[in-house]
């Protein structure tokens, strides 16, 4: 039977040689199948939690399971159902746009044959067909963005990571992203969300945890957290969270 827990992380820990304790007993549980949000301020775990989950950075101890594989010790089947768009546009400047896609299927085990006709679906989703040709260093911000997140679906995971993925886009590409990952999640892809955009979270997430100075302080859906704090929405309790309640909206003249 598949395991009904897409991402579950136990008593998490990461210390850098400096001392720095970025994650402090971090333990989180993601369904198959949800829309999650991960929220924090800047430094309060996020990216080191996600580069913990992909093999980008080896915990100090605790445990991750990806579908029930190790994600520590039994990395390559973990990372094969997980797709990462990260917040950095990490994409090789020299290649084209169909090349970057191509390449990444094969990284992952795809046959050709599946990589052309996966490359296809992926440019025309992401309206990237005409630019299937040009080198990358050509892009845009907002196309490499798309890019970004066609290459994390490329090999078809099982749960997608999208770290910041809205961050400097203009309104009609986010909104546009938040239709074509809603779709997904709906075809049932599991989602985990980091994002500063409190609105985004609010939208899409069935479920959201706050994690601050490297610990989970708070989980629920948008308004069990903000009973929680005892406040109005997802915002206010968020502001609760960091220590910035006089910023809140209701408070602006």
């Amino acid at each position: 039977m598949p395991d009904p827990v897409a991402l579950r992380i136990t008593d998490l820990v990461k210390r850098y040689p400096t001392g720095t304790e970025a994650l402090r007993g971090v333990s989180l549980e993601i369904g198959a199948g949800q829309f999650f949000g991960l929220l924090g301020p800047n430094g309060a775990g996020k990216s080191t939690l996600i580069h913990c989950t992909t093999g980008l950075a080896s915990p100090t101890s605790g445990a991750i399971s990806v579908f029930g594989h190790d994600a520590i010790d039994g990395y390559a089947e973990a990372r094969a159902a997980v797709g990462l768009a990260p917040q950095d546009l990490n994409i090789d400047q020299f290649l084209t746009v169909a090349e970057t896609l191509d390449y990444h299927g094969g990284y992952f085990g795809m046959r050709r044959a599946d990589r052309r006709e996966r490359t296809k679906e992926l440019l025309d989703a992401f309206s990237l067909t005409a630019k299937k040709d040009d080198r990358t260093r050509t892009l845009s911000g907002g196309m490499k963005r798309r890019l970004i997140l066609a290459r994390a679906l490329m090999h078809r995971p099982r749960l997608l990571i999208l770290d910041e993925p809205t961050a400097g886009v203009d309104v009609e590409l986010r909104l546009e992203l938040w239709h074509y990952v809603q779709r997904i999640n709906a075809e049932g892809t599991t989602i985990l969300l980091t994002t500063h955009y409190l609105e985004e979270a609010e939208q899409l997430c069935d479920r959201i945890a706050f994690i601050n100075d490297g610990q989970i302080v708070a989980q629920g859906s948008s308004a069990e957290l903000a009973a929680r704090y005892g406040v109005s929405g997802l915002e206010d309790a968020y502001l609760e969270l960091v220590g910035r309640k006089e910023l809140s909206r209701g408070l602006v003249a």
